[in-house]
């Protein structure tokens, strides 16, 4: 099981952190919501939980909750610029579907 993240978005984790003045890194899961049944969700982690699934890559830790973990294996978290608008981006192989607004999706 992996989840990685790309060297933009990594970067973009590591600029925000130094911002901050803490972190180890970000939290990666899913909720239930929306028309499609998930949600991703991000946070910055100040820590890592006991129960925490570490991922590393381009030196940052992306932090999954076991109950998430099969939703997300295989996901690559990246930082994409898109005209005006920036943010993360999730490449899952496991979406089968998503919503017509992209809030949630379906595996």
């Amino acid at each position: 099981m992996s989840v990685t993240l790309t060297e933009a978005a990594a970067r973009h984790v590591k600029r925000y952190i130094a911002k901050r003045g803490k972190g180890v890194g970000v939290r990666l899961g899913v909720k239930t919501t929306g028309c499609s049944g998930l949600a991703y969700k991000l946070e910055y982690a100040d820590e890592v939980a006991p129960e925490d699934v570490v991922f590393e890559g381009h030196e940052v830790k992306v932090l999954v909750d076991p109950k998430s973990l099969p939703y997300l294996d295989g996901t690559e978290l990246d930082f994409v610029r898109e005209g005006l608008n920036e943010g993360f981006k999730f490449r899952n192989p496991r979406e089968k579907d998503r919503c017509g607004c992209g809030e949630s999706f379906r595996v």
